[in-house]
């Protein structure tokens, strides 16, 4: 029977994949604040060339930590892959490609899943002083009605902006007052005011949420992002293993955004955007804690009195002041991104999505605008009810639901305690995983197959006496992408497609140079043609290479003669 995994079982599960197969293999590039390994899987077998300089794929899990049915899609992808690996197809795929898999980025917070005390934590296990007073992590969510389940808190409120939505009384609206509605209510994460200061659950256990850690529109002094870009052990290993390994031509994110259900559009932006209104009401009531500043009532805080966040920078500088950072996708880049969203909604069945969070700070963003690549993120799954808002279509759907039901509040009075259940939003019934996973797998497989493949295909060498010879060279790129998005060449962060001749620059008389480039080769077996006259000698070997960052290497000798 499939079951969401702690740590230490989901290691287990990880190991027993990867030391049944031949083309895989395991390490640790990180650990977890909280001490946990993050795993990363290599996928490759034995080939031409070696799996650092094939076409590869990096896929990573669980960024966010309550996105725990990230780590398990992962886990299942790797478990059809190494399957598949038994087959023509999958022997081929794996000798002439490399996968990376980092299945679980941020294990701290997936714990929270398996804790007595369930709760939705995105963050890792970093001690943030969310609301600046000095102290870190004195004010969690509590468990008021004692379920094992930290859900919200609703209270009634005449100078609140919510109240109970009429169609389903469940679920808040925010009050119309155009059309005449008053609000009664406020909302709040379940729990107390632990550290006296007048704020509800503002400073809970850990705090960064590794998909808001990445250097493309990094969300400044936001909760969960961080102190500054990159600052955690996790996210730092997945930079520092991207820039080490630039034979990474797509990157794979499970996570709160997507871009593959509902591809950027003509305007290259993202859309279908749809959080819960139940959290987002509750988390309003912290709105401001940051932009003001709170007292700090730490007896030993010699300061003490009242800290202040300063301006945001990166958000707040002039924009005249040099070239803006590109914040949607290159027009001349959204046709690949249509594409896969086809052969993605083609594979997996999926037309729609669940809660899909703005994206700020991303893993994905970083892939695309920084790193240069095809970069692309999906919650690989979706909740099957219908409705306006994401929280009618959980509802509709059958989510784990807490009704409310009335309890006393220490400074509060009578509060009511519901709402969906902790990670009911952002995972489907554990026993939807292996045919979610499978379908998964094969949609990894079938984008593995459209990374760029350069190769010679044909030379030709022509003699016209007196020593003197012309090379022709033609390569190929055989895979779907290009050899290099138009966006990688604008961030110039990916290589042109170096081709070079064997001989002395000195011997080349004319045509083109001894080492000649072309910035982007178009896939789908579009082709370049390269020629050079050269001296040379009857019977000379010359050796012919090319070199694509993305697509691979490959290598002929041709004689002169």
């Amino acid at each position: 029977m499939a079951e969401y995994l702690d740590h230490d079982a989901f290691t287990g599960e990880l190991r027993a994949v990867v030391n049944a197969s031949d083309a895989a293999s395991v390490r640790s590039i990180a650990t977890s604040p909280e001490g946990r390994d993050v795993w990363m899987v290599e996928l490759a077998l034995p080939g031409d060339l070696d799996p650092s300089d094939r076409p590869a794929l990096l896929v990573v899990g669980t960024l966010s930590g309550d996105h725990v049915v990230g780590s398990h899609l992962a886990l299942e992808a790797v478990r059809h892959i190494t399957a598949a690996a038994s087959t023509d197809e999958g022997r081929t795929l794996l000798s002439e490609h490399t996968i990376y898999v980092v299945p679980r980025a941020n294990p701290d917070g997936a714990e929270a899943m398996f804790a007595s005390t369930r709760w939705n934590r995105s963050v890792n296990g970093t001690s943030i002083d969310d609301d600046n007073d000095g102290r870190f992590d004195e004010d969690g969510p509590d468990d008021l009605n004692g379920d094992g389940m930290i859900t919200l808190m609703r209270v009634v409120d005449p100078e609140g902006d919510f109240m109970v939505d009429p169609d389903n009384p469940r679920l808040m609206k925010r009050a119309d007052a155009a059309a005449g509605e008053s609000g009664t209510h406020t909302l709040y994460l379940e729990g107390r005011d632990d550290d006296g200061d007048g704020w509800y659950n503002e400073d809970g256990i850990g705090g960064v949420d590794l998909d808001r850690n990445f250097q493309h529109a990094y969300p400044y002094y936001q909760r969960g992002a961080g102190k500054n870009m990159v600052s955690e052990a996790a996210s730092r290993a997945l930079v520092d293993f991207a820039v080490a390994n630039r034979n990474v031509a797509a990157v794979l994110t499970y996570g709160h955004s997507d871009n593959l259900v509902t591809p950027p559009n003509a305007r290259g932006e993202l859309g279908g955007i749809a959080a819960s209104d139940l959290y987002l009401f509750a988390m309003e009531s912290l709105d401001g804690i940051l932009d003001t500043g709170v007292w700090s009532s730490r007896p030993d805080n010699v300061q003490g009195g009242l800290q202040l966040r300063g301006a945001q920078l990166g958000a707040d500088n002039n924009p005249n002041s040099g070239r803006r950072p590109a914040m949607v996708v290159d027009g001349d880049d959204i046709e690949y991104f249509s594409s896969v969203s086809s052969r993605y909604r083609e594979i997996t069945g999926l037309e729609s999505v669940g809660v899909n969070r703005p994206a700020e700070g991303m893993f994905f963003q970083y892939g695309y605008f920084q790193y240069g690549v095809p970069s692309f993120s999906t919650q690989g799954w979706a909740p099957e009810g219908e409705g306006d808002s994401a929280d009618e279509r959980l509802a509709a759907s059958g989510a784990e639901f807490v009704e409310w039901t009335s309890v006393s509040h220490p400074t509060l009075g009578e509060v009511e305690v519901g709402g969906f259940a902790p990670h009911a939003m952002t995972n489907p019934p554990a026993a939807d995983l292996p045919a979610l996973g499978e379908r998964q797998g094969e949609f990894v497989m079938a984008l593995v197959g459209m990374l760029p493949q350069v190769r010679i295909v044909e030379t030709e060498v022509t003699a016209h006496g007196g020593g003197l010879y012309t090379v022709d060279a033609v390569i190929e790129n055989s895979g779907y992408f290009p050899s290099s998005l138009r966006h990688g060449q604008v961030a110039r962060s990916v290589d042109p497609v170096l081709v070079q001749i064997g001989v002395d620059s000195d011997d080349i008389v004319t045509g083109d140079s001894k080492s000649a480039t072309v910035s982007q080769l178009e896939g789908s077996g579009n082709r370049a043609r390269f020629s050079w006259m050269v001296r040379g000698s009857d019977g000379q070997s010359v050796e012919i290479r090319v070199r694509a960052q993305k697509g691979g290497l490959d290598s002929t000798t041709v004689t002169l003669r």
